[in-house]
């Protein structure tokens, strides 16, 4: 079963992880307990919309980046095929530069 908070959970830790960042430095840009994110980065916690958006903005990550890879898990769990629509070398230069270059995204719309 696809439980939707350990998805968002391996996300985040992901991200956070090829920053090369802690948790205690994350938490504390968050604003949230050192615990309390661990718990949600292993799933076992439900982050808030708030909450998320904290961590996203501690992480310099997109809130769209992150529920856009989430939404590609889960699609690809579910057996179905995810079309590319954000160039691999946009987002390899994103977490190169340790969070996401907003420069390179152009709005819809």
């Amino acid at each position: 079963m696809i439980v939707l908070r350990r998805e968002i959970g391996d996300v985040l830790r992901d991200a956070r992880q090829r920053q090369g960042r802690t948790l205690r430095e994350v938490s504390s840009a968050a604003r949230v307990s050192l615990g309390y994110l661990s718990e949600v980065e292993r799933g076992q916690k439900e982050a808030s919309s708030e909450l998320l958006a904290s961590i996203c903005e501690a992480l310099d990550v997109p809130l769209s980046l992150v529920l856009r890879e989430v939404s590609d898990k889960i699609a690809v769990a579910e057996g179905l095929h995810v079309p590319d629509t954000i160039p691999a070398d946009v987002l390899a230069g994103m977490y190169a530069r340790g969070g996401a270059a907003r420069e390179d995204l152009t709005p819809v719309g």
